[in-house]
């Protein structure tokens, strides 16, 4: 059994990771730290643990009492976290946050669509923020044939559970419900790593991304919208992008209109891609909690420990 521990447990992204991991056949959950949670069992805060466990929040955690740590608190904390604390050298991490996505510190980016070997092979990984795996997964095929030759415009609308589970006056209810908006158009945070992915790929991309996000009226789930000048036909297209994803497992080429619904509580990917007079439009769906966060999260495990990636990830999509 993996012997897994958990820092930050009192989020969204903790809270689906915990769920995860208790189904999970091949781990042992021995902690979860919360230190404004300490002592309350893990179902008072996260209620759809409710009879899954008696697990309480920890306020103390030993760190060589475990083979992984998760760590899932705010963005920032985890480089503080690591800074002061005396990591065993065998301990092997996986930071749900964006302090390391640049890859410094001997972490690995965790988009194993891109490095499933690197991946594989890597004691440190560096989960992909949501928008962001939502995105590569649309520009990947095109970047690694060197295809991107134009400037990239993407319109992605995303879950209020996106923003955290802390409520603010652009994720309460009465302000959601009913309700749409765009927000950090141009200049969102993963549009780092996006770039940083894209040119990796086609070092000779020196193009703009052009990043529209919206907020949408539910609670989890991203649609992208993404489309390019591309001298591809739609064949030609469709065939490119099913031989890229010919191997992965969570990330699968359809061939008909997708909806959000087909991917909601899996760890799913679902990509089509449309030709429109000169334009190829791309579009992408996944649960931004698990193929965004969490379940991408243990997907990452599985390779690391060389499990099945798809062990504890048959999860069936809530399409109605």
């Amino acid at each position: 059994m993996i012997r897994v521990g958990i820092i930050g447990g009192a989020g969204y992204t903790a809270g689906e990771l915990i769920r995860l991991l208790l189904n999970h056949p091949e781990v042992e959950l021995c902690f979860v730290h919360s230190t404004s949670n300490a002592g309350n069992p893990l179902s008072a805060v996260h209620g759809g643990l409710e009879g899954d466990t008696e697990l309480c929040f920890a306020s103390e955690y030993d760190l060589t009492a475990i083979d992984l740590l998760f760590l899932c608190s705010a963005h920032g904390q985890s480089g503080v976290f690591m800074a002061e604390n005396e990591v065993p050298a065998s301990l092997k991490i996986i930071d749900l946050a964006q302090d390391f996505r640049d890859e410094h510190d001997g972490f690995v980016y965790g988009l194993a669509e891109w490095q499933r070997e690197k991946i594989a092979s890597a004691t440190r990984i560096a989960n992909p923020g949501c928008f962001a795996t939502a995105i590569q997964l649309a520009l990947l095929p095109l970047a690694a044939a060197g295809l991107l030759t134009d400037e990239v415009h993407v319109t992605a609308v995303t879950g209020s559970t996106g923003a955290g589970v802390k409520p603010s006056s652009t994720t309460h209810f009465s302000w959601r419900e009913g309700n749409i908006s765009t927000y950090k158009a141009f200049t969102h945070q993963h549009l780092i790593e996006i770039n940083r992915t894209v040119r990796a790929l086609q070092p000779s991309f020196d193009q703009a991304i052009n990043f529209v996000p919206m907020r949408g009226d539910f609670t989890r789930g991203i649609l992208a919208s993404v489309y390019t000048e591309c001298s591809l036909s739609e064949e030609e297209a469709r065939t490119l992008y099913e031989n890229y994803y010919a191997t992965a497992e969570f990330t699968h080429l359809t061939h008909r209109a997708l909806d959000m619904k087909q991917v909601i509580n899996t760890n799913k990917a679902l990509v089509s891609v449309a030709k429109y007079g000169s334009k190829l439009h791309i579009t992408t769906a996944i649960d931004n909690l698990l193929k965004g966060a969490s379940g991408q999260a243990v997907e990452n495990m599985n390779r690391i420990f060389g499990l099945d990636p798809r062990c504890g990830l048959k999860l069936k999509a809530s399409a109605f």
